[in-house]
């Protein structure tokens, strides 16, 4: 297996991807992975059995700008396949908004972050009673920090 990089038109790389596979479904190309990282604008990488098949699946293809017919190592786009969570920004003590969820636009105190889980337990303010909810960190939103 071969990796080649496509340029592409700057924020054509999503149309240029469907284009690709549903040509590669069409002419049962020897294709293995498309991939557009979302970090590197106007590239594509395609692994296919070689560059003349590479060559035949990006040509006439709307928006592709040209093939780099020089082969990329694994090792070179590893960072681009591996996916990082974002960081939790979230601490003891602060005041969220919840943004998502039965619960939304509710305002509430984190009592404690499950950075592992990527969760956070966290109480109503305006409830009358109290009560410890668990909820997806992505799902809040720090209005106010401890």
């Amino acid at each position: 297996m071969v990796i080649f990089t496509a340029r592409i038109t700057i924020g054509r790389e999503k149309i240029v991807m469907d284009s690709l596979e549903a040509k590669v479904k069409a002419n049962k190309l020897g294709i293995k992975a498309i991939l557009a990282p979302a970090e590197l604008k106007g590239y594509i990488f395609i692994e296919g059995n070689n560059i003349d098949e590479v060559r035949k699946l990006v040509t006439g293809v709307p928006h592709v700008r040209g093939l780099i017919e020089k082969e990329v190592k694994i090792e070179d786009i590893e960072n681009f396949l591996e996916a990082k969570a974002p960081e939790i920004k979230i601490k003891e003590g602060d005041i969220v908004e919840i943004i998502g969820g039965p619960f939304k636009r509710e305002k509430a105190k984190v009592i404690k972050v499950d950075e592992e889980k990527r969760e956070a337990k966290i109480e109503l303010i305006d409830s009358a009673v109290p009560i410890p909810i668990t909820i997806k960190a992505d799902l809040l939103k720090v209005i106010k920090e401890e």
